[in-house]
């Protein structure tokens, strides 16, 4: 009994530890370290019947002792008196067994000294395997590994070299422990392979652009450059703000009537996209918002904030839905969409296409091409989206979105703008709606079906007078020309 008393410690403040987190620790890391690698080193010497080991744990005892003092600066705190518990255990072992020295087994200090090094040893292999495993797991995770293999490769490099330090048949456990090893890098690599094919395959239609790209009075800059004649703001500027896909419009508006020291995120210009934008223009905490007709939700939350929205048309767009290039469907109704999308029509070949199950993508709720497409869905309820499960190791399990990926069985929608103008991805076509392609030609004869108007929105509440001075401007010749030289469609006559 006498033999495994010193591990109590040990084992007690381990578990704690390991179970409740290191996080939320008194100590920092580097302190606990050393606090745990002196009671397991503590325990080993007393189970060897050294009276050393009691003096050597007394300097965790310490340890904790000084850090609940300097944690709160009071006399009695729960760390104090398990400090002083603990110097008390071991003072009292290492007394008991100095005195009792003569009756004990005499252990060689030279075992001593090899007991003190492997443990030693393994102290240092647990430390730099948490270094190591919390840089490798960050370069795994960039990478998309699976969480279960970033864990177990932590427990790799560890069940090595612990069992190599303790153990006497190390070549048998070598063996033994190349089998496995060999079994996970295997997995490893086909892990990171499929994860980079899915990435090959995966086209990012998130409405997020390199808005470095379309910055104002940037001289390399993507935006169509045009120095208004007709109208310079120096004074009470608008704060205007936009979504993703209409960010090049209003980066131009902003190139051609607002002083030129005009930089983005400073106090008139901002880029937010769909939700933020119009969160913060219920808010008030902008004047103008361009980009599409707002959901439901974000019209309730502009309510709860009494804000009366305005919107004004300053342009038109065409909402498109894409398949990949191989998918020989060219051409799909208005109700077959709505179809796919309410889940009523699950496999290409009902709608003239090859026997392949129909994955379709969908946005994130409140963004400017989701709200488009309940809008297009009308009475019809859509479907739930496709998920994925990723197993996260802070959040468990999380089931998101899936992403829209180059498969023949897959559809995903956009606006027509995004997908030529800044997607430009050749796996991929837009389909056509009733047989009529989105072209900016059918866009303004009306002949494409499905067309929605851009928006200028502000709110009645408004008493800055230049806020419509750049409406006008924008509905003016110039401003309609960067939204055509752009490559979206100007107001139409009809007033769409």
């Amino acid at each position: 009994m006498r033999k495994w008393m010193g591990y109590i410690p040990a084992v007690l403040f381990t578990g704690f530890y390991l179970f409740e987190g290191m996080i939320g620790s008194t100590f920092t890391l580097p302190v606990l370290f050393v606090l745990l690698a002196c009671l397991w080193i503590s325990a080993l010497l007393l189970h060897k019947g050294s009276f050393w080991g009691g003096f050597l744990g007394l300097l965790p005892a310490m340890i904790i002792i000084v850090m609940g003092w300097l944690r709160t600066g009071q006399t009695i705190r729960t760390e104090i008196l398990i400090g002083i518990a603990l110097f008390l255990f071991y003072a009292g072992f290492g007394i008991y067994l100095w005195k009792k020295r003569a009756e004990i087994p005499k252990t060689e200090n030279k075992e001593i000294a090899l007991t003190v090094i492997k443990a030693a040893l393994s102290v240092l292999v647990l430390m730099a395997t948490a270094y190591f495993g919390i840089i490798g797991m960050m370069i795994l995770t960039s990478e998309g590994i699976h969480d279960a293999l970033l864990l177990i490769g932590i427990l790799v490099i560890p069940t090595l070299f612990l069992p190599l330090i303790w153990l006497k048949k190390r070549k048998k456990f070598l063996l033994i422990w190349l089998i496995p090893a060999g079994i996970y890098f295997v997995a490893l690599g086909i892990n990171y392979g499929m994860v980079k094919y899915d990435e090959s395959i995966t086209i990012n239609t998130s409405p997020n652009i390199n808005v470095r790209e379309y910055l104002p009075f940037e001289q390399d800059s993507k935006i169509v450059k045009y120095d208004s004649k007709t109208l310079k703001l120096t004074d009470n500027i608008p704060k205007i703000d936009g979504a993703a896909a209409l960010f090049p419009v209003y980066s131009a508006f902003v190139n051609a009537v607002y002083p030129d020291t005009t930089k983005l995120h400073d106090d008139v210009f901002h880029y937010n996209n769909t939700p933020g934008g119009y969160q913060l223009l219920a808010e008030k905490a902008t004047d103008i918002f361009i980009g599409v007709y707002p959901s439901d939700e974000q019209k309730a939350y502009a309510e709860k904030c009494n804000t009366t929205f305005e919107y004004t048309p300053i342009g038109t767009e065409a909402f498109v839905f894409f398949v990949h290039r191989d998918n020989p469907v060219e051409t799909l109704t208005v109700e077959q969409i709505q179809g796919i999308y309410a889940g009523e029509i699950t496999n290409w070949k009902q709608v003239g296409g090859a026997d392949e199950e129909i994955a379709a993508f969908q946005r994130n709720q409140g963004s400017g091409s989701q709200s488009m497409l309940e809008r297009f869905m009308g009475d019809k309820p859509i479907m739930e989206a496709p998920t994925e499960l990723r197993n996260d190791l802070m959040a468990g399990i999380i089931e998101q979105v899936a992403n829209y990926r180059s498969k023949s069985n897959s559809i995903g929608f956009s606006f027509r703008y995004y997908v030529e103008g800044i997607i430009k991805n050749p796996d991929i076509k837009m389909l056509s709606i009733d047989g009529i392609a989105p072209t900016a030609e059918n866009i303004k004869n009306g002949k494409y079906p499905v067309v929605t108007p851009i928006y200028a929105v502000t709110y009645q509440e408004q008493t800055n007078e230049n806020v419509d001075k750049l409406l006008d401007w924008i509905l003016s010749d110039e401003g309609q020309y960067i939204i055509e030289e752009t490559g979206y469609v100007g107001v139409l006559e009809n007033g769409n």
